[in-house]
This record gives structure tokens, sequence and C-alpha cells, in this order.
């Protein structure tokens, strides 16, 4: 939590002392504990604790859903635990994968996401223009489609057209010779 909102809070709710003694037990970390759960241990209202939840996610502190375990956490709760954990060393990060029910592999992964994620515009403009590539491709393909049918239909009209004329001029049957002879 924010040093500054918990002196704040301290000074005009009084109710931060008890919060702070929850999160400071050693058997078991609220962080992955679910509300329900928390609240029958200490006797809290699932009110309170949920709404001192959401304020402490508003302020910006890693407090993921504690019945949803790591894979439902938000994406916002993975980029934070990357960012704190960035500077920790395998034990500091061990302990703090205990404490809030991960594995440091799943840390892992999210840094990796989190050092991927700036790299989406390269990526995606990769994506765009192989697509874009394809397209024109497909394209060129399709217009020399068209193109051959377009001829394939040009001279099936003009054969058909020819045949009309020799069935109108009555030539269908006989075999034409010279027209200036009779």
């Amino acid at each position: 939590m924010n040093p500054t909102r918990r002196a704040e809070e301290r000074t005009t709710y009084g109710i931060l002392d008890r919060a702070e003694g929850i999160g400071d037990r050693e058997d078991a970390s609220p962080h992955n504990q679910s509300l329900k759960r928390l609240s029958a241990e200490e006797g809290i209202s699932i009110g309170t604790l949920s709404r001192w939840r959401s304020e402490a996610r508003a302020w910006g502190d890693l407090l993921p859903d504690g019945q949803s375990g790591p894979e439902g956490w938000s994406s916002e709760d993975k980029f934070a635990a990357a960012i704190e954990t960035a500077a920790l060393n395998e034990a500091e990060l061990s302990e703090y994968c205990r404490q809030r029910g991960l594995y440091p592999e799943q840390v892992r992964v999210w840094r990796e996401a989190c050092a991927r994620a700036n790299d989406w515009d390269r990526a995606a403009s990769r994506q765009i223009a192989q697509e874009t590539k394809d397209d024109r491709k497909r394209i060129r393909e399709l217009e020399r489609e068209l193109a051959r049918k377009e001829k394939a239909l040009a001279e099936a009209a003009a054969l058909l057209l020819l045949e009309k004329r020799r069935k109108r001029s009555g030539a269908a049957g006989r075999e034409r010779t010279n027209d200036l002879c009779p």
C-alpha cells in the first residue's frame, strides 16, 4: 500500500492497523485466501474486506482474488507481480511466491509476457504486412482467373453468335461453296 495513504487512513479511519495485522500474519497470507475464509477468521464482514481490497487495488497494490488462483489474476495484477519481483533474487522470489500461492515459474512467464508486450507493435506490423502481401497475391490470382473466364465466355458467346448466323442463313445442313456460283 502507498505509505502516504496509510498514514492518512490511520488518522482518518483507524482501521488500517487491523488490516495490516491481517497482512502481517505468518501462518496464512491474505493474498491467497478467499474473502469468505478471511472474514470468518478475522470477524470482519465480507463487504468491508471487499472494499479494502478494492481501495488497495485502486492505489496500485497487488491484491488478487484469493478464490480464483493465479490463473484468474487480471493482467494488471500479473503486471504488478512482475514489477514487484523484478529486483528479487531467487530466495526472495521464492518467499514472495510462497506468500501469494504462486510458483516462481509463473512469475517468470509473466515477466517475459510483459517484456514482449512492448514488442507488440513490431510483431503486429509484420503480421499486417504479411497479410497484405497474401491479400495482394490472392487478388492477382483472382484477377487472372477472372480474365481467363471472361476470355472463355467471350469465345463461347462468339461461337454461339456464329451458330445463330449459320442457322438463320439456312446453311446449317449443306456445305458452303463459292458464294458467286449458285
